[in-house]
């Protein structure tokens, strides 16, 4: 062997260790969640949320979403969810811990599955649909600005009404700022031609989740108990005027604003939460 062969071999074989290694098809049976990026898949090992207990003031959105997600894990029939409002008001969260309440009682009965409209999510539902298993699969903090228009038309055929529609083991959950999703504007009521198909097109896409709910900015006794709840479950002292001050300075009331209070509260007291 030439020393020019030997250098080579010795080149590609850097090469080959420099690039990731090759997996086999992503086993959908045996974790509670995974993050689908761009054709990839990765398994979550354990899927984090609050406890059901502890999230105060959304008491009929909570309801609504655990039994709908409790239908979807066994089998029956389930609607998509789109969930919007107010930030900081626990719609990520709730989704996680219904999926988790569920999980459970039945460990393998369904999984999450969280995603982003441009990562290759056609192909995503075409795998999930041979898996012998529910999904739910879940596009967090989705919103289209008004110059979009092929992807909320892309996740409107995928809800309903495409030919390559989501199958019937995977559901979607969205949530959302904005009830409408797409970004709308008042100056939609001024064309010229007719300023109802601009609006009826902006609210096409929310109109396809069977299941829409609102989340709201939190009043004041809603907050203060989302505090003393979470305080209550990690054995934290605390008074309301602290609270109140504590949200007043972040200039808002939401359970998002609770538990950094909370964590603040535990970080003083050297506790891990």
């Amino acid at each position: 062997m030439t020393h020019s062969d030997s250098l080579l071999e010795r080149i590609a074989a850097a090469l080959e260790r420099s690039l990731p290694a090759t997996t086999g098809a992503p086993d959908w049976l045996s974790h509670p969640a995974y993050v689908w990026e761009s054709g990839n898949v990765r398994a979550v090992a354990a899927l984090m949320a609050p406890e059901l207990g502890l999230m105060q003031g959304i008491d009929a959105q909570k309801q609504a979403v655990v039994e709908n997600v409790a239908r979807l894990a066994s089998g029956a029939a389930a609607h998509d969810m789109l969930l919007w409002g107010a930030r900081g008001m626990g719609k990520s969260a709730l989704l996680r811990a219904a999926v988790r309440n569920v999980q459970q009682q039945h460990p393998a009965s369904i999984a999450l599955v969280q995603a982003t409209p441009d990562a290759g999510l056609a192909a995503l539902l075409r795998e999930l649909r041979e898996i012998d298993r529910q999904f739910l699969v879940f596009l967090d903090d989705l919103g289209f600005d008004s110059a979009s228009s092929d992807e909320p038309r892309r996740l409107r055929s995928w809800l309903e009404g495409g030919v390559e529609a989501r199958p019937d083991n995977v559901r979607l959950a969205v949530t959302s700022n904005r009830r409408a999703i797409v970004d709308r504007h008042l100056s939609e009521q001024d064309d010229p031609i007719n300023p109802r198909d601009a609006i009826d097109d902006r609210l096409a896409l929310a109109d396809r989740f069977g299941l829409s709910l609102g989340f709201h900015n939190c009043s004041q006794d809603d907050y203060l108990a989302i505090v003393a709840g979470y305080a209550a479950h990690h054995g934290l002292a605390w008074t309301e005027t602290e609270a109140l001050g504590w949200a007043k300075r972040r200039g808002a009331r939401s359970g998002r604003v609770a538990w950094q209070f909370i964590t603040e509260l535990a970080g003083r007291a050297g506790q891990r939460l």
